[in-house]
């Protein structure tokens, strides 16, 4: 049994779970003025899909890098310190990125605008690992990881709004700003763990490890994990590879395609690709509360049900996406009720699960520096598609659907470790 909380560890996890919740939703609003203005970026400098695919792909590389990165300093220099430090250069240099057109200095920019984002995810899911039990984090996990659904949604619809106004470089100005306001707050409402605020630890109710170590593994090895809790990780990674590549791949192009293929203009175009994030919070909720109350935390099982669930919904998108943009909408929101749950599912309370309290942070870091891969892939991929197939859909259609059944490849292998006697998330 966990010891019962005091009344100063109550008040303490409520300004944690806010502060690191507004943190993320913060970091959007620097990451997305790119995808959002990225059709009049590409009119005003005359660059096609491709040439905006290769800029988009600067960002994703140094994020991928910079996830390895961020595990490793998260553990030396603590979530508090990293987390603030990637926050203050992201918004300087998104402030950088509204005032010139040159390809190469953007391509700069936002490859250290990408270092900077990597620092939010495993930061604040490692500071969410020392503030709450095991047994809880599947439905608090659920609720907390609708920050990136509501950043990402909120952060469009803003931005969106902030481009119909006027210029494209509003749109840097207004994310910086947001992002201004979130540092206050984390600065002063975030602590890494109830020891720095003279508080006992949280203990979980299970031996730490044990939901990554067999009784036969030993609890260390390679950077203090086991190798059953690395096979999980390498096994969440492929899922997690396969599903970012999907959702960067709605977040960076959906809006471009809405304005080119179907005719809408630039702030409607924005407004109508959030249809995916508006289903993906309650897709995130439902998938953490079930994980929880009806599969005993096995994270993977609820998983494996979501990702083939979203396997037809993109088999949909390939048959019926261009027929309307009413349709091509309805999918895209199917799409995201059902990749946001598991995405959010495994990456964050599973990462907390393989890791445990020390190793959080490392195993969130290692996960999302594999899953970042995906989002290289597509942004360099899509645009020679588009550009090569003359603006035809159907093979970035493609694209998601064999992506979303490689994703419920992983999960299964995942469910199947378990009924072989393995330990899984």
């Amino acid at each position: 049994m966990a010891t019962p909380l005091s009344a100063a560890h109550r008040d303490w996890r409520t300004k944690v779970f806010a502060a690191t919740w507004l943190s993320y939703v913060g970091f959007y609003f620097c990451r997305k003025p790119w995808s959002v203005a990225k059709s009049s970026i590409g009119k005003e400098a005359d660059f096609d899909a491709t040439s905006l695919g290769q800029i988009g792909a600067a960002y994703l590389i140094a994020y991928a890098i910079g996830q390895f990165l961020a595990g490793g300093m998260g553990t030396k220099l603590g979530p508090r310190v990293n987390v603030l430090l990637g926050m203050g250069l992201s918004i300087v240099v998104t402030l950088m990125m509204g005032i010139t057109l040159d390809a190469y200095v953007l391509a700069g920019l936002v490859a250290v605008n990408g270092l900077a984002q990597a620092t939010g995810w495993s930061g604040n899911v490692g500071t969410m690992a020392a503030w709450f039990h095991q047994h809880e984090r599947g439905k608090v996990m659920g609720a907390w990881a609708t920050n990136f659904t509501v950043g990402s949604l909120t952060s469009t619809w803003i931005l969106s709004w902030v481009l119909g106004l006027g210029a494209w470089r509003a749109t840097f100005y207004a994310g910086a700003a947001v992002l201004v306001a979130v540092w206050i707050q984390f600065y002063f409402l975030q602590r890494n763990k109830p020891e720095d605020v003279g508080l006992a630890p949280v203990d979980d109710p299970v031996t730490p490890g044990d939901e990554s170590v067999t009784p036969e593994a030993p609890p260390t090895g390679f950077l203090g994990l086991s190798s059953v809790a690395w096979t999980n990780i390498m096994l969440v990674s492929g899922f997690y590879f396969f599903a970012k590549l999907i959702r960067y791949a709605i977040w960076s192009w959906v809006p471009y395609f809405l304005d080119l293929n179907y005719g809408l203009d630039k702030d409607a175009a924005g407004y109508y690709s959030t249809a995916f994030d508006i289903m993906g919070i309650p897709g995130v909720w439902v998938t953490g509360w079930i994980s929880d109350k009806y599969f005993k935390s096995r994270r993977a099982d609820v998983a494996l049900l979501m990702m083939l669930l979203m396997t037809a919904a993109c088999g949909a998108l390939m048959v019926l996406g261009s027929t309307s943009v009413a349709v091509f909408a309805i999918l895209l929101g199917v799409v995201g009720f059902s990749l946001y749950g598991p995405d959010a599912l495994l990456t964050g309370a599973g990462a907390m699960d393989i890791g445990s309290r020390k190793a959080a942070v490392l195993a969130a870091g290692i996960i999302s520096g594999f899953g970042s891969l995906g989002p290289i892939v597509q942004e360099l991929v899509i645009g020679k598609m588009y550009d090569s197939s003359k603006g035809d859909l159907t093979p970035v259609f493609v694209l998601l659907f064999g992506s979303a059944a490689l994703s419920a490849l992983f999960c299964g292998g995942l469910v199947l470790r378990r009924k072989l006697g393995f330990q899984s998330v």
